[in-house]
């Protein structure tokens, strides 16, 4: 089963995308995380990805779709989770045709919803494991008493620079205008769900397990 989950920035889709990697054996693909492990591999590929990043300049679709292919192809696993992209309509086709060519499919896209103003006070109290990621919240989730990550044990937590309310709403304005058209395109194909992306971790994991599921 492939899917992709849509949502702006502070949804909770990194959260969800781990927690469906344990329950299912799937294996999220996170555009960042690729890169960052290509720029390391000392692979073709991944010189390339080195050389443009050194050079500051964008990574352009063909080398995301290039990385994209090696893991439909080099990757054992029950499906995958793309998280972060497509982010344009002209990734979503690049990616309709990469899976048509390896012999996959996408199963569903679940979109989740979550209202500006909780999305603000979401991420300006968010905290992250410096160790595996595990994300924290001062309001629904905080720091466990001890100072250790729950999934990790892990004592070092770290903050985005970006997480406050000035930049969050630049990156929302550019979801909006560059993702939210896929949302049109995939209810379009009859491939998206929608669900309420607010509530506790549980809760929005039960909504998409009943999407996946039916």
């Amino acid at each position: 089963m492939n899917i992709i989950l849509l949502g702006p920035p502070g949804a909770g889709k990194g959260t969800q995308a781990r927690h469906l990697e344990e329950a299912r054996g799937m294996t999220q693909l996170s555009t960042g995380d690729m890169l960052r492990e290509a720029k390391d591999s000392g692979t073709e590929m991944g010189e390339i990805v080195a050389d443009v990043m050194a050079r500051g300049e964008l990574v352009t679709d063909e080398i995301v779709i290039g990385l994209i292919r090696e893991k439909l192809e080099g990757e054992k696993t029950e499906g995958f989770i793309f998280d972060g992209f497509p982010r344009t309509l002209a990734q979503a086709d690049a990616l309709a045709a990469l899976l048509e060519e390896e012999g996959q499919s996408l199963d569903a896209v679940v979109e989740m919803r979550v209202d500006d103003a909780a999305l603000v006070e979401r991420i300006t109290a968010r905290s992250t494991c410096a160790s595996c990621g595990e994300v924290y919240n001062d309001i629904t989730k905080p720091i466990p008493q001890d100072g250790k990550c729950e999934s990790c044990g892990g004592t070092e937590f770290k903050r985005r620079s970006d997480d406050n309310e000035e930049s969050l709403k630049q990156r929302l304005l550019e979801y909006y205008k560059k993702t939210s058209p896929l949302i049109g395109y995939y209810y379009a194909k009859g491939q998206l769900t929608s669900i309420d992306g607010l509530g506790e971790i549980d809760e929005v994991k039960a909504r998409i397990a009943g999407v996946l599921d039916a």
